[in-house]
Order: C-alpha cells, then sequence, then structure tokens
C-alpha cells in the first residue's frame, strides 16, 4: 500500500514523501529537514528525491537529502519528451510536459493502485483551486498545460507545490460571486486552515468544477467577465491577470 505524507516546507511549500513497503521517492523538498525526520520515524528507505521543476524551493533540499541517505537526485524537468515514464523502485510515474509556470515545469502522474485512484504532483502549473504565475510569459503555454490536466480522470488526487488554497478561493469568489459550488469550496478550505490542516488533496473533479482557470472554458465565466465569443486562453489570461493583482 502506497502512503502520501504532505510536509509543510519553507513559507508555504508543499513537499510530498511516498512510501510503500519501506521504500520511499520524494517530490519537491524545498528543504531537508522535515523529510529526514519523517524518514527516521518510518525507516523507509529513500531511493530517490525529484522536482517538478528547477526553482530552488522546489529543489532546495536535494543535496542534503543525498548526503544524508545516498538517494539518487533526479531531474525530471530536464526531460525533452512530450510525456515518458519514470520508474524509480515499484514507483511508475508519467512525466507531464506542463510549461507555463516555466519553460521546464513538469507534473509526475503517479498510477493508479488496485482501489485506490491515480495522483498527479502539478508543482506550480496547477494548485487547488488556482495556478501558477506565467514567468515565461506565454498565456497560450499555461492554458495548454492545464487542458492536459484537466483530461485526466476526475478521481485523479491532486497535490501542488503551495498552499495558495484560501486566498485562491477567495479570489474565486469575486469572479463567480453567485456560483454556490466555489462558495461551498470556499468554506471547506478555511474549515481545513482553522483546524490547521493541509489542503491537499484536491481532486481533478474538483478542480474543473470550482478553479476559475480552468472555468475559462465555461459559458457562465465568459459572461461573468464580459468576454463572451473571445478564445478560451484569452479569458484564462484575463483571469491570471486578475489574480495578479488580487
Amino acid at each position: 500500500m502506497r502512503t502520501i505524507t504532505t510536509l509543510n516546507t519553507l513559507a508555504d511549500n508543499y513537499t510530498y514523501v511516498i512510501d510503500s513497503a519501506g521504500v520511499a521517492v520524494v517530490i519537491d523538498a524545498g528543504e531537508a529537514a522535515p523529510v529526514l525526520r519523517v524518514l527516521e520515524r518510518s525507516r523507509a528507505q529513500l531511493l530517490a528525491v525529484m522536482g517538478t521543476h528547477g526553482h530552488f524551493d522546489h529543489i532546495g533540499g536535494n543535496e542534503e537529502l543525498a548526503r544524508q541517505t545516498g538517494c539518487a537526485v533526479l531531474r525530471p524537468y530536464d526531460v525533452s519528451n512530450t510525456a515518458s515514464e519514470l520508474t524509480v523502485g515499484s514507483f511508475v510515474f508519467v512525466l507531464m510536459r506542463t510549461p507555463g509556470h516555466s519553460a521546464d515545469s513538469v507534473s509526475l502522474l503517479l498510477s493508479p493502485q488496485q482501489s485506490e485512484p491515480g495522483a498527479v504532483f502539478t508543482g506550480d502549473t496547477l494548485f487547488v483551486g488556482g495556478c501558477g504565475r506565467m514567468f515565461t510569459h506565454s498565456p497560450q503555454a499555461m492554458w495548454t498545460s492545464l487542458q492536459s490536466l484537466a483530461a485526466l480522470p476526475l478521481e485523479t488526487r491532486v497535490f501542488c507545490g503551495h498552499d495558495y488554497a484560501l486566498e485562491n478561493y477567495e479570489f474565486a469568489v469575486t469572479v463567480e460571486p453567485r456560483n454556490m459550488a466555489i462558495r461551498a469550496r470556499l468554506e471547506q478550505i478555511r474549515a481545513l486552515v482553522e483546524r490547521g490542516e493541509v489542503t491537499v488533496p484536491s481532486t481533478i473533479g474538483q478542480e474543473r468544477a470550482t478553479n476559475p482557470f480552468f472555468r475559462a472554458v465555461q459559458p457562465e465565466m465568459k459572461q461573468a467577465l464580459g468576454m463572451e465569443g473571445m478564445a478560451d486562453w484569452q479569458v484564462f489570461a484575463r483571469l491570471r491577470q486578475m489574480k495578479d493583482s488580487f
């Protein structure tokens, strides 16, 4: 059985330790110490640490983890193929190229197992209720990346790189104030935050229903923005511009 442990690292980053049968991999290790504490408790052997992109807050702990555990340091964001597989022990990931936040951004899709749905580690491409800033300055690229994630099975769990969920849904209700699903999701997130709990995982289904950036395709979103007849990516770009100044 796989276990995904979510760690709060740095200011608002999420780091993930995936453990199965005494071995583990780590994704987006902004710092090493919290990961080492988890491994000490679980006594799992760390096989590899990897990042969803090359920004320091997602790989800053990699070298220390390698020194302390002897694990491999993998750089899936250096891959050139649109999609390929990465196998580490019993863990099989599909590497999805998802540029937009950065040119090298990837999302790591962990395949389903028995009755357990798949999981996608989206870094700073897709957040709970939001998406990353576009340091590539290409709304079209980011929109294409988000659409590739939206096409995953609805039950796929979403594990993102930062905890921005509360702010994201506070923004979302200003865009669609009459959307009851978004208001309900905001209250769910508020409750998690008040209890000091993590806001992941979400699911692709939840994001498609309530994430304003996924909802750029919806007629009611275009109407809310006065952008009827505009291309989906243009609606997305407008939403991202609005969020940047929120």
